[in-house]
């Protein structure tokens, strides 16, 4: 019998870098996470490139628009939730100057920057697997 976790599914995480090298993260509050910090992404809708959907989901969550020629592709996690399978590819862009606004109030709480060497304890499980590459230098 197949189950949920047997299902393959895909996410995109875009970290969002401000000019003083902090990066973005909002506190979920969907059941998928709830109560942990993330960058702003989601799933790819039917078609969707990974950089459409990064472009897609920012601006979504954040108000903030980007141009898919910003994307720096980072590496993919293989995230292995209790109850889901996921690979995120995660991209960063740099020198955002806008100001993040929650857009999707039953999905997140507030939007932070933060430190890179500051980062709060409770991450979202594809945010630990990515840190644990050491891919911003922490």
């Amino acid at each position: 019998m197949t189950t949920e976790k047997d299902t393959l599914r895909y996410g995109v995480g875009v970290w969002l870098f401000n000019p003083l090298g902090q990066v973005l993260m909002g506190l979920r509050l969907s059941n998928h996470g709830h109560n942990t910090w993330s960058a702003p992404g989601g799933k790819p809708e039917q078609g969707e490139t990974f950089e459409d959907t990064a472009v897609r989901e920012v601006f979504e969550e954040t108000g903030i628009k980007i141009n898919k020629s910003d994307l720096k592709y980072i590496a993919t996690t293989d995230d292995m939730f209790p109850d889901l399978h996921y690979q995120t590819t995660h991209f960063r862009v740099n020198n955002i100057k806008a100001t993040p606004v929650v857009m999707e109030e039953n999905k997140c709480a507030k939007w932070q920057w933060f430190d890179l060497n500051k980062l709060p304890n409770n991450l979202f499980l594809s945010a630990q697997n990515l840190f644990k590459q050491k891919v911003f230098g922490v």
